[in-house]
């Protein structure tokens, strides 16, 4: 599957357009990541365990999508985006979305 965040894949035709492929994923942070993010807080730096629920979380909600646009056939996915929410304290969601087509 080829993502790009242009609305094009550089090199091929767009041969079919199937529409608007989303995927999403929340998670929560747990009581020792907030102990050790209140710790990095005070001292500086970056806080790793968020950083790896971030890309876990943003890698499932991209897993998603993907799954989402190979059902109606399409083998690229243009123009993707991604956007974040926070749903409860202590709760985000990742959202990504794009435009699903076939590509010669």
């Amino acid at each position: 599957m080829i993502i790009t965040n242009i609305e094009n894949v550089p090199g091929r035709t767009i041969v079919e357009h199937f529409g608007l492929v989303t995927g999403s994923s929340i998670r929560a942070k747990n009581v020792f990541q907030d102990y050790g993010a209140s710790l990095r807080n005070i001292l500086g730096g970056e806080m790793k365990s968020y950083t790896k629920l971030l890309e876990e979380t943003r890698q499932e909600a991209l897993k998603r999508m993907i799954e989402q646009a190979q059902k109606l056939g399409a083998n690229a996915i243009v123009n993707t985006r991604f956007a974040t929410s926070d749903i409860t304290q202590g709760a985000s969601e990742i959202y990504v979305y794009g435009t699903a087509v076939k590509v010669a």
